[in-house]
């Protein structure tokens, strides 16, 4: 019954707006290198651009030191609804180049909006910071005493109508725009999850949607994530608390869970959206690693294969999947090895520091370097230039 009254709310929202037309929503050499830094440089090259865009990303990152590109490559959860000591240290001391929101930080919209505000302030003074959310609609969904939630993908899906989907990226575009937010992760671009994060449980039908999602996203200005590569849907186990293999064959995988992503990174803008990578392992690509943390995964397949040329992220670092077999810092290191751009470590500031000086000591080392390095920032400073 009540699957029923959400169906009917969400038609009775699409008669009212008509035929689902223009609408005004207001609700990845990996070895080798050494450390740079600004001695010997130019003022020219010391200045960082007034403005980051797409053609002063070269010179943005000639100005950056290595602390600041790797703190680009992590994004954090913090703690608390205001600014606090702890995260003013994170974000000066660390030049994280984003953060994720949780409901422990939203009380109110006015409260999550000046914490936003100041969190820009500190962090975002030479680059812009990414301040992300998972509103997917349905369960998965922050701050919905203030934010009303959308439906899930399966409820919206349900309508039958590519247009709802359309509708529905732009709600949930706006409800990031009202506190600051610039990014969200969603959509879920996974096949047949069985918990209503998924449009369906048919790839072609999954393909579609996720299809018109993105356009929405882009058509509001809202960056946008595709997770999560190469797909959960055949998952056994909840990769927030542990590792499994997905047993599929390559044939299997190409032709149910993949063309979702694929279409997006060869029908849009790369700088547009990022990809998420989950944790799970998967037999045919590589046995051996999580997604995550695979070469074979990130750059032969995602970069090589499909050809996307885009920000790739992983899942959340401090996942069981991740913890439970590995230290944190040789984790982050992994990721960057295997040709992943954004880390996300997403509550607790000491794991946080760990992935950071893990990777600073990796390009140190010469583990990690600096050209792999800088392959990453330019990504993602490309990304930012539209949050300008």
């Amino acid at each position: 019954m009540k699957k029923f009254l959400m169906l009917l709310m969400i038609t009775t929202v699409f008669i009212f707006t008509g035929c689902f037309g223009d609408v005004d929503v207001t609700t990845s050499d990996m070895k080798g290198g050494t450390i740079k830094n600004n001695e010997g440089k130019t003022k020219d090259e010391t200045e960082p651009p007034k403005e980051l865009t797409m053609d002063s990303v070269e010179k943005m990152l000639k100005t950056m030191t290595t602390e600041e590109k790797i703190g680009q490559m992590i994004m954090i959860g913090v703690q608390g609804t205001a600014i606090d000591d702890d995260i003013r240290y994170s974000l000066n001391k660390f030049h994280f180049g984003g953060v994720v929101l949780f409901d422990r930080n939203m009380e109110t919209e006015e409260q999550t909006k000046t914490l936003v505000n100041e969190m820009k302030k500190i962090g975002g003074e030479k680059i812009p910071m990414f301040i992300a959310l998972d509103e997917e609609g349905g369960r998965i969904v922050r701050g919905a005493s203030f934010l009303e939630p959308a439906p899930s993908q399966e409820e919206i899906a349900m309508i039958n109508d590519l247009g709802a989907a359309n509708y529905w990226a732009k709600y949930n575009a706006q409800l990031l725009h009202r506190i600051g937010a610039n990014l969200n992760f969603a959509p879920v671009a996974d096949v047949g999850t069985n918990d209503t994060r998924s449009f369906s449980y048919d790839t072609q039908t999954v393909t579609d949607y996720v299809n018109v999602t993105a356009e929405g996203y882009e058509e509001e200005n809202c960056l946008y994530t595709l997770k999560h590569f190469p797909g959960l849907g055949k998952s056994i186990v909840d990769t927030h608390q542990e590792v499994s293999n997905v047993t599929a064959d390559m044939d299997t995988l190409d032709n149910e869970d993949i063309p979702p992503f694929e279409n997006i990174v060869l029908n849009h803008d790369n700088t547009k959206f990022m990809i998420m990578v989950g944790h799970l392992k998967y037999d045919a690509i590589d046995p051996d690693n999580s997604a995550s943390l695979s070469s074979a995964v990130i750059t032969d397949l995602l970069r090589n294969k499909i050809g996307y040329w885009g920000v790739v992220a992983s899942d959340d670092l401090e996942m069981g999947a991740i913890t439970n077999n590995m230290d944190i810092s040789q984790a982050g290191v992994n990721f960057v090895l295997a040709g992943g751009d954004i880390a996300l470590v997403c509550h607790e500031y000491s794991k946080q520091q760990e992935v950071y000086t893990g990777i600073l000591e990796a390009v140190k080392n010469g583990t990690i370097s600096e050209k792999r390095i800088d392959e990453s920032v330019r990504k993602i400073l490309r990304m930012k230039t539209h949050l300008q």
